[in-house]
Parts: structure tokens; sequence; C-alpha cells
């Protein structure tokens, strides 16, 4: 190291810093520059002057390097070299390469200069080259190799002026100062954050130090910043492997092959992660591409991998890619098909139904021979088809011998016969999957041979062949010959499975067994309890053998309550399975078990509706069986916050399900059902609640045409029920929304007159206050104030709607009961003129109605009020001569009066001591 600089020297030798040696470095610089000027010169001149040999040529170069040596000795060359190592002026380096690519030129033509001196260069070439010589070539040899260098990888995105600090990092790293090298390279990260070279040495010195963790998140930032370097991600993706970080390692190797697209181990690599995660798709389309980037002469690995990716495609049940892959397979190495081949694409093949493409891949490739024969024929067939062939040559006499085609074919074509040749050594897997190809093709006469050798297997051992043969016959409906193979199954110990049997009942369902496709069936729900199918078919079967108790029985509930509110799939096998217990029920007359299966059905699609409703269902047997029934419950008796979360989540899983088996349509149907159904077992009060629980039901309550609906059914359940108090609350809206419809206002009226409450006073009164001009509410407040003492706001309520329509009866009847009411009072002024006043309104009310049982009853019952009884028999007398009212839509009994006045009468009569004219009157009209 004697010709190196001193600064370089000690900074090698860790003796002074980097920032000492740059110091140093260009102060020598400043010294040397005049005799660097002045070699430069000289140099100009002897690339100026002609070479006529390679010694002179030699002597120029030896000098240029002589003249460019400095003051320690060291040539210019080497210092560009050290000043390359250490990142520094790149410009000088490509000025120095195109220098040397002049002197190389030079030194060409110098070579192919005279050709007389040869010998002598050749003598003095052969003299030891000198150390200098050495150095430079070596020098030569570096540049080159950083040329090559340069060409694979990218450009740096470190700026030179931070070279030097990136080196003094590595080179404290190399020492074992970590801590010194982490500041140095985060002082390069922010200055340059974009530069790959820091995060690379950063991940290398946390590698070192044993935390992977950080290692791989600054080597994941370096191979960002430098994407192109495939090893690296590869490298990464190992390092999150080790770490149980599947996704970062598939995100790597995803990297690496965007630079390394044809990289079969890192295509391999991913897709086996693919498959880790569960991503079949993504594996799948990895393994495609590994087999597209095979060659042709690796055609084991080749079949090997379709094999296995074939297995995979059926497992995910995408047969169609499957079944490519198998082609492709075939298509390229025919040569390497194997029987294990041959049985998967034939499998693949009858799973698409594709039973003549399966039929062919089993005759090409195991040596299976079918022959179709044609049956030998009668000598009087023979000659009526020669007969035939003379005839048609005669029609034909027109057309040449060259055109004329001869007539082979006989008019009633022969039936062909078809045989089976099977070879020894192939499986008996294909064997059967042959078997079924003919079936389904309908080609049955090889058959009989090939059921002969497949009875002779053992069922114990070859019992999944036997099911597939099996099946074969009952999908072309050939029971007869699918029964026996069955039947030997289901004796069998090891096939006696749920499926076999139930194979078997459909056969004997099919050839009219009736009795023992019920037993099958039966054996069926006793080996698989939650086989729905079986179930409903077993029940219908028992229903045909007039066994209506064993139908109902096969159609008992599954699942537990727990399961259904947890297990969508449990739900929807369970709503299944109601509606048909629902119809058996109602069909045979069952209309309390009808209703439990309907309160169950709509249990599960309103559970979170009946639980903000407060409606619980529960089982009890108060008619002495247990049954299910809608009750009230208190608001603490509800599940918690938390719970009601978790239920709300499944219950948005299972409503998805359930509504996926019937359609909102079909719901609200089942909803009526259910209503109507509790009305008749005057279950009004469940009715009620069941109306409650739909209307919190968003899917309905949205519909304004079905919430409506179900108003006016909550409406009628209350009424039913005597609870006028709710139905006061259903009735009130609709009486806002339709303040002109009479029909509404006749069961307000009932409403409010049998709940005895007096709410709807105020009501009214707002009412009225914006649909000033509404008669009816006029009228209805008249008759609250009435009612309440307060005559004078009555009467003023009945003159306005008098003066509206004076012809009206009823309102100049209440405008005379509310004058004899004032009359009738104890401190009243001017008594006369109020009765005055309130007979001329009866007597306009009697003008106005006319005579019968109604006028003369209400003229008799004010002159009773007020004590006029000789004038109130006379009355009560004439509204007992007539009959009563007759109306539409109402009774005669309901309208007539003679009950009421007999009874006034009676109480007239009894007062003026007259009491068998009271009995009279009440034994004549009041008794029933």
């Amino acid at each position: 190291m004697s010709g190196f600089s001193p600064e370089l020297i000690e900074y090698l030798e860790g003796k002074i810093s980097f920032e000492e040696f740059e110091q140093r470095r260009e102060e020598r610089k400043s010294r040397e520059k005049d005799g660097e000027n002045a070699s430069a010169e000289e140099n100009e001149e002897d690339v100026e002057a002609p070479s006529s040999s390679r010694k002179a040529s030699g002597k120029s170069q030896s000098q240029d390097e002589t003249d460019g040596e400095t003051a320690d000795g060291v040539s210019k060359s080497v210092h560009r070299v050290f000043a390359s190592m250490l990142g520094e002026n790149e410009e000088e380096e490509d000025e120095e390469e195109e220098e040397e690519e002049e002197e190389e030129e030079e030194e060409e033509e110098g070579g192919g200069g005279g050709g007389g001196g040869g010998g002598e260069e050749e003598e003095e070439t052969t003299e030891q080259p000198t150390a200098g010589d050495v150095f430079v070539l070596e020098m030569v040899l570096n540049r080159e190799t950083k040329k090559m260098m340069k060409e694979k990888r990218p450009r740096s995105k470190l700026p030179r002026a931070l070279r030097g600090l990136m080196g003094e990092a590595n080179i404290r790293f190399a020492r074992g100062e970590r801590e010194e090298a982490i500041l140095m390279c985060m002082e390069i990260i922010r200055q340059a954050p974009l530069a790959h070279e820091p995060f690379s040495t950063l991940a290398m010195i946390y590698e070192d130090q044993g935390d992977m963790e950080k290692s791989l998140q600054f080597g994941l930032i370096a191979a960002h910043l430098n994407p192109s370097n495939t090893e690296e991600w590869v490298r990464l993706a190992e390092m999150s492997l080790e770490q149980d970080n599947i996704k970062q390692a598939v995100f790597c190797y995803t990297k690496a092959l965007k630079y390394d697209p044809s990289n079969v181990r890192y295509l391999w690599e991913r897709s086996s992660l693919y498959e880790q995660l569960g991503e079949q798709k993504m594996a799948m389309d990895g393994y495609r591409r590994i087999l597209n980037l095979l060659a042709p002469s690796d055609g084991e690995r080749f079949m090997q991998l379709a094999r296995d990716m074939a297995k995979s495609y059926y497992e995910a049940n995408d047969v169609t890619s499957a079944i490519e892959i198998v082609e492709e397979a075939f298509s390229k190495h025919q040569s390497l098909v194997s029987m294990e081949d041959v049985n998967i694409a034939a499998e693949l093949y009858i799973s698409s139904k594709q039973y003549d493409k399966a039929l062919a891949v089993i005759t090409d490739f195991t040596g299976i021979v079918l022959e179709k024969k044609a049956p030998e024929r009668s000598a009087a067939e023979e000659k009526k088809d020669t007969d035939a062939a003379v005839e048609t040559q005669e029609k034909q006499e027109a057309v040449t011998d060259s055109q004329s085609q001869p007539v082979a074919e006989s008019s009633a074509p022969a039936v062909e016969k078809v045989s089976c040749c099977i070879p020894e050594g192939v499986p008996i897997d294909i064997t059967v999957k042959l078997m079924v190809c003919l079936i389904h093709l309908n080609i049955l006469e090889p058959l009989s041979p090939l059921l002969t050798t497949l009875v002779e297997q053992n069922p114990e051992e070859m019992g999944d062949l036997y099911l597939d043969v099996a099946e074969a016959f009952l999908d072309v409906g050939e029971y007869n010959s699918a029964l026996p193979l069955l039947s030997s199954l289901v004796c069998s110990e090891r096939y006696n499975l749920a499926v076999v049997w139930l194979r078997h009942a459909e056969c004997l369902k099919a050839l009219g067994h009736m009795e023992r496709a019920a037993e099958s069936y039966a054996k069926v729900v006793d080996l698989a309890p939650l086989h729905l199918d079986a179930r409903i078919s077993l029940s219908t079967l028992q229903q045909q053998l007039g066994r209506p108790e064993k139908a109902l029985e096969a159609l008992e509930p599954m699942y537990d309550p727990d399961t259904l509110a947890q297990d969508a799939n449990a739900a929807q096998q369970e709503l299944k399975l109601l509606l048909h217990r629902s119809t058996l029920l109602y069909s045979q007359g069952k209309m309390y078990g009808y209703i439990d299966t309907l309160l169950t059905m709509l249990a599960m699609l309103l559970k979170v509706a009946m639980s903000r409703a407060q409606v619980c269902l529960i089982s009890s047997s108060k008619s002495g069986e247990r049954h299910l029934y809608l009750i009230k419950v208190s608001r603490d008796k509800i599940s918690d916050n938390d719970d009601q979360e978790t239920a709300n989540c499944d219950a948005k899983a299972i409503f998805a399900v359930l509504t996926s088996v019937l359609t909102k349509d079909d719901w609200w149907n089942l909803l009526l059902k259910a209503i109507y159904a509790l009305c008749d077992l005057s279950r009004y009060k469940e009715a009620e609640l069941l109306v409650d629980s739909s209307l919190e039901y968003y899917s309905f309550y949205e519909d304004r045409q079905k919430r409506k609906e179900l108003e006016y059914f909550g409406l009628s359940a209350a009424i039913l029920d005597k609870n006028f108090r709710k139905a006061y609350n259903y009735i009130r809206i609709m009486v806002m929304e339709n303040v002109n419809k009479p029909q509404l206002w006749n069961i307000f009226n009932q409403v409010t007159m049998q709940s005895q409450d007096v709410r709807h006073h105020r009501f009214c009164l707002r009412l009225m206050l914006k649909n000033p001009d509404n008669h009816v509410l006029c009228v209805l407040n008249g008759h609250n104030a009435f009612v309440s003492g307060s005559f004078k706001h009555a009467l003023g309520q009945y003159v306005q709607a008098f003066r509206a329509n004076p012809d009206e009866p009823l309102y100049s009847l209440c405008i005379g009961l509310t004058f004899i009411h004032m009359a009738s009072q104890k401190y009243v002024l001017k008594r006369h003129a109020l009765l005055v006043q309130g007979f001329s309104f009866l007597h306009r009310y009697l003008d106005l109605r006319g005579p019968c049982q109604e006028s003369f009853y209400n003229l008799g019952r004010g002159l009773h009020q007020l004590g006029l009884l000789h004038l109130a028999i006379h009355y009560y007398q004439r509204a007992l001569e007539l009959p009563p009212l007759t109306l539409e839509g109402i009774e005669t009994d309901q309208t007539d009066l003679r009950r009421d006045t007999a009874f006034n009468l009676s109480l007239i009569y009894q007062s003026s001591g007259n009491t068998r004219m009271a009995q009279k009157m009440l034994y004549t009209y009041a008794v029933v």
C-alpha cells in the first residue's frame, strides 16, 4: 500500500474519519492542480504525433503514465479508481472510459502500420511487465466489471454527495459499530428518502442483531425502492414465512414474478401459499401458468401436476376447468396417460353428463373394444331387400352408372348388437364407469356379462361401485335392474347407509311397492334424522296409506330453538318442514296444531320485531294439550343489549335465508292465515299481539297498504277482545287521516261509548280546530259537552250543525233535549221559555222524522222527564202500536223500542200505584 496516497492509507487503517480524508484529499488536489495541467498538454502532443510501431506506442503510453503521476508516486488513474470506489464523480469515470477507447483505437492503428519492425517489437514485448502495467491492467478489468454491473442494475437514486457517507456507514457496520452505522443511515434517509441503500444496510444491521421484524420492515422498504431485485423479494418472502405472514409472502413472490414471470419456482411457491390461504382460484391460475411454462420433455411432471389440478378443481366443484386440464394433458402427452388418468377423466365426464366422451376416453386408452354385429337375416327378408333394390334401380334409369349408388340397406334396418371385449388388467373402477356410460347411452346389450362380473365382487368392498351402477339404472328408469344391486347394499354392514336406503326407497316407490318404500324411508329417517326430503316423502306415503298420525310424526320438528336462532341452514330446513306440516294439519282439521306451526314459522321471521313489541311465544297446556301461545312480557325480561345485538346479527343472516324460501307475499299470506285462525278460535288477545309484532317488522311497516291492513286487523282484534283503550289508539289515528269517512266515526263512537273514558273530548276539540266545517266533529263535541253537563256549549255546537243542515232530524232532537235538560236544572231563569223552545224543536223533529217508534218514544221520554206523565203515556202507547224500523244490515230486534217503552210505562204505572198495569206491560213486552 506504499503506492497509495497517505490520507487514503490512514483512512483504510481507521486512523482518520471520512471527513478528514475528504479534507486532506482536497488540499492535495489543489497543490497538484498545476502539475496536472502541464501533463495534460503533453498528453495532447503525444496523441497528435503519429505512431509507426508498437514500440513507439508503448513508449508514449508509459510516458503518459509517468506524466500523470502525482507527487507521492501514485498515478492519476489509481486515484480515479479509488474515487469511483468511494462513489465520487461518475462523469470523470465516463470521460476516462472514452479516453481508453481512443487509446485502444490508436493501438490498433499502430499495430496495423509497418510490418518491418515487427521482430524488434516482439522482442521488446517479451520483457517482464512492470508493477505499474499490472496495476493498470487490474484497473481496466475493474472498470469492465463495473460497466457490466451497471448494465444489470438500475442507476442508484443516492446523490453523489451522500455516497461517501453511505460507504462510511457500511464500514462502520463491518467494524461492528452498529449504532453509528444506524445513525448514518437515518441521516441518509432523511436527506434522500428514495434511495434503497440505507434501508438495505439497516435491514442487515437489524438482522445481525436478531431483530427479524425490523429487518423485514426495512428490507421491504428497500425492495419497494429497488423493485427489480427479484432475489431480494424472494428472501423477504422467506423471512415473512418464518414470521407466519403468508399474505405478505404471497405479495413478495408476486413482486418477484413481475420482473421474472417465467420462474417456475416462484410460481410454485406462490400457488402453494395461495392454497394455504384457501384461495383455490388463484392457486389454480398459478399452476396453470406452470403448465404453460413446462418444457415438452418434462412430461411426467406435467401429467402429475395436471392430475393434482384436476382433483383440486373437482373438489371445488369446477368440473369444466378440471376437464380442460385433463384434455390438455391427454393431447400433449398421450404416451404418458395411465389408468389413473383415464379414471379421473371418465369421472369428470360422467359428473358433467358427457357420457359419449367418457366412453371414448375409456376405449381409446384402456384397450376396451366395443364391436357392432349385425344379426343374421332370414331368406324371406333377403328376398324382400333384393326386390326393393331392383325397384329402386328401375326408378333411376336416367342416372349414369358412375353416378348411381347401389342400395345396401334394407327397407327395414336390422337392429345392431354391441359386444364388449375387456382385456385383462383393466381396473374394476374403469369397468364400472364403462357400464355407467353404456347405461346412459342406452347400450344395454353388453351389460349382462359386465353385471355378472360386478355381482361376483363383494359388496362390502365394492359397495360404491354397486351404488354407481344402481344410480345409473335409476337415472334412466331401469328400476328392476337397480333393485337387486340396492338390496345387496342395504343388506351389507359397511354400506347400510342412509343414502343407500334412500335410493332403495325411491326405487321401491317407483315400482309401486308403497309399503316397503315407507319402511325404507323410515329407515332413512332413523339413520339421518335431519334429512328433510326423506321426512317429506315418508309423510306423503303414510298419508297415502291412510296413516295420518304417522304422517304427522314424520314431520316432527328437527331442531331445537337455540339451534334455529344461530344456524341459518337449520332454519331453512325447519321452515320447509313446517310448511308441509301446516298443510297436513289444516287438511286434517287440527286447528290448534295448525296455529302452532304458523306461530313457529312467524316467530322465526319476527324474532327481533317480537322482542321490540315485548311479545313472547311460550308453550303451555291450558286446554289439556301442550300448544304454543303468544303473551305480553315486561321489558326487564327481554335479553340484555349485548345479547340483543348478537341476536340481531344472527337474525339478519337467518332472515336472508327465510326470505329465499318464501317471498314477502308468501310471508304476508302466512300472517293473514294465522290472524284468521286465531280469531276463529276466539284467541283475540294473541291476534292482537301478533299484529303488534308485525307492525314492528320493517318489511311490513314500510308497505303503506300492508300497514293500513294490519292496523284494521289490530282494531278489530282489540274490539273483539274488548280492549277498547287499545282500540281507541287505532281508531284515533284512522279518523285523523280520514276525517270525512262516516264508517270510521261510527266505530269511533262505539269505541268511546264502551271505553267509559273521556280522553277523546279534547281530541275532538283539537281536531275541530283543524276541521271547523266538519259536521261530525261538531255534533260529537256537542255530545261530549252534553254528557259533561256543559249544556250551553253543547247547544252552541248543535245550533252550528242545525244551521248548516236544518232538515236533519237529529239536530232538532239534540237541540230540543238540550233545552229540556236546561229547564230541568234547579236554578234556572226563564224555565217556561226553555220548555217552549225545547218542545218546539222536538215537534220539528217529529215532523222531519215522521210517525215511528223512535220519534214517539223520544217525545214521551222528554215529557216523562219533565213529569208530564199523562202526555208521556200517550206518546208511549203510540210507540207501542207501531212496528219497529227495518234497516239494512241491522236485525229488527236491535231497532225495536217496545221493550224500552213498556219498561218506562211500567215505571209510570208503578209510581201511580197501578201495579197490575205495570206487570202487564212487563209480561207483554219485556219478558224474554
